[in-house]
């Protein structure tokens, strides 16, 4: 009976294993911590990383924009054309007074481009109508405004008075007898281009430009232009 109950005796557990919880989270903690700050640089080296992008990016841009959209061009002036709406010619004179009196109304049409982004504003301009050297005419023009890539057309429309117009060489006086007259013009036009406020040039166009007035028709033909921007 003894050996019995000695057989059914219970058995002692065995101890439980301590742990020591705290010191297992605050290594947790520490490697967490660690996770954020790596996480933190590479987000801080993203954004910069960006950042520098952009700002190249912006940079190369506006470089691009300056050397190309916003670069100021020279506006072109061309004359399309001269009209004669009156002529009227008394005479041409005696071999002792080898004289001519023409008066006429012309007037010229003329083309002004501006081949930039910004307008191209202009003053009052002149145009002069020369005969032999001689001043016969002058025409006036107001100022105005050219839009950005567009052309503007004016009309200037001068009397001219070409009156005693001295013949000196014998070819001179057979043109006359045939019916034509060697004239010329010169239009001044100055203006600026101003872009965004801050970038600015000053611009003097020229025309210069020969033409025969043919008296027996009344038109302008052989018309001969040359342009110059300063």
């Amino acid at each position: 009976m003894h050996d019995q109950r000695e057989q059914v005796r219970p058995l002692a557990f065995p101890s439980p294993i301590l742990h020591t919880p705290t010191n297992e989270g605050a290594g947790l903690d520490e490697t967490g911590r660690k996770a954020r700050k790596a996480r933190n640089r590479c987000c801080a080296l993203w954004c910069c990383g960006c950042c520098g992008a952009s700002v190249v990016v912006i940079g190369v841009t506006i470089l691009v924009l300056f050397l190309t959209e916003f670069k100021i061009k020279n506006p072109e002036i061309t004359l399309n054309g001269i009209r004669v709406h009156q002529l009227f010619v008394p005479g041409i004179g005696t071999l002792d007074n080898p004289t001519v009196t023409v008066n006429s109304t012309l007037t010229a049409d003329i083309s002004v481009k501006n081949p930039n982004i910004a307008s191209f504003r202009f003053q009052n301009s002149t145009t002069d109508f020369f005969y032999d050297g001689e001043t016969v005419g002058v025409a006036y023009a107001p100022d105005g405004r050219v839009k950005a890539y567009s052309t503007e057309r004016m009309n200037v429309t001068v009397d001219v008075l070409a009156e005693k117009v001295f013949v000196g060489t014998n070819a001179t006086s057979a043109a006359l007898s045939n019916g034509w007259v060697d004239m010329s013009s010169f239009t001044g036009i100055p203006g600026r281009v101003n872009v965004l406020g801050f970038y600015k040039q000053n611009f003097n166009l020229k025309l210069n430009c020969s033409f025969t007035l043919d008296i027996v028709d009344r038109t302008i033909n052989n018309i001969d232009c040359h342009s110059d921007v300063q």
